[in-house]
């Protein structure tokens, strides 16, 4: 009796040492820059991370600070080891594109993740592509990739409202129903997603509308296309406007964009920032005007101005929500062109696309239309 349970104490710490030798060399691997995968990784589809930054990758002092912390401290492979299911889900392996706070994202920036995203697009054997990105400027990453991106494969931007170090951080879980979207056929064709706390976005509606919840993106126009449930995704909706494979932008090649200034009125609003906008050399401006895109009338000469000397003025609406439409005919007889449902900071960025292509006000306000 006590020789056979000498044996299997023996057998059973063999096998312990074996697991145990297995999951260092796992993590060995991982840090060294070698993604540890199962047996039937061949079954798995290979989905690639491209990792910004942000608040998904931020530490603090303590597990309760939830603000104040250091955005982008941790690199992307930190982040795959912390959430071991995604190897059960794709072939994962990432890379790191930057490390910063979003709110200092930069157009050199979005043309470097624009050319790296269609390179790795256009390889059969990747499925799809997810983008760790703080969320203060997600939105505006998403919708600018999802003017430029030129492929049907699903591309998911993600984050977190909380730093990894913090109680409850949402950053595993949003990461990995990232992934798991990213490597689903059902986001194909569906343009650039965003998805955070259980719920599946579009790039051009979504916005982040509160600054602390973990609710905060939303799409006031169009409400969320779908949600995860136990980690599936599930679709109920689509845009209609042109995106991806049909937009008819291309970046690739660019260095850079042309300047373009949001300026936001408030009473006594009087055009100063209007002409100084002009002076620093803007070739478009949008105008985040008060309900349905309306101007002070202090500030309607400086803009009619700016139109005058070859500025492409858009007007959109600080309301958050609503359409922007032709609504005087002094806006149009003064070369104003309208929003639609974007918002200032989307408006901005199809404005700066658009004058990539053209100066004609009829062409761009077409853009304005489709997409």
């Amino acid at each position: 009796m006590a020789c056979r349970l000498a044996k299997e104490f023996y057998e059973e710490g063999v096998l312990v040492m074996l697991k145990k030798k297995i999951l260092a060399l796992a993590v060995a691997a991982a840090f060294s820059g070698i993604i540890y995968t199962p047996v039937y990784a061949a079954e798995l589809p290979e989905v690639k991370i491209l990792a910004t930054g942000g608040t998904i990758a931020g530490t603090a002092a303590s597990d309760t600070q939830m603000t104040g912390y250091k955005a982008g401290d941790l690199g992307i492979q930190t982040l795959i080891n912390a959430v071991p299911a995604l190897n059960d889900i794709a072939l994962v392996s990432g890379e790191q594109v930057a490390n910063i706070g979003s709110e200092s994202m930069t157009t050199a920036i979005w043309l470097k993740l624009a050319d790296r995203c269609n390179s790795l697009l256009s390889d059969p054997k990747v499925k799809g592509l997810v983008i760790t990105h703080g969320t203060d400027t997600l939105e505006e990453t998403a919708y600018f990739l999802n003017l430029t991106v030129k492929s049907d494969k699903p591309v998911v931007l993600v984050g977190a409202m909380r730093p990894a170090t913090a109680i409850s951080a949402d950053g595993p879980v949003n990461l990995l129903n990232a992934v798991k979207l990213a490597s689903s056929p059902q986001a194909v064709g569906k343009g650039v997603l965003v998805a955070m706390n259980d719920e599946i976005n579009g790039a051009r509606d979504v916005t982040k509308t509160n600054t602390s919840t973990v609710s905060t993106f939303k799409s006031p126009e169009l409400g969320s296309l779908g949600y995860f449930a136990n980690g599936e995704p599930h679709f109920y909706k689509e845009s209609s406007r042109k995106h991806t494979k049909k937009s008819e932008f291309d970046v690739s090649g660019l260095k850079e964009l042309p300047r373009v200034d949001i300026i936001y009125t408030h009473v006594n609003d009087d055009g100063a920032l209007i002409d100084a906008s002009v002076k620093s050399g803007a070739k478009g401006i949008v105008y985040a005007g008060s309900g349905m895109g309306s101007i002070h009338q202090n500030a309607e000469p400086a803009l009619a101005q700016a139109v005058k000397s070859g500025v492409t003025v858009v007007r959109s609406s600080r309301c958050g929500n609503g359409l922007v439409v032709a609504c005087s005919e002094d806006y149009t007889r003064e070369g104003f062109l309208n929003g639609d449902t974007l918002n200032p900071q989307k408006a901005r960025i199809l404005l700066q696309l658009a004058l990539t292509k053209s100066n004609n006000p009829k062409e761009i306000q077409r853009m304005f239309d489709e997409y």
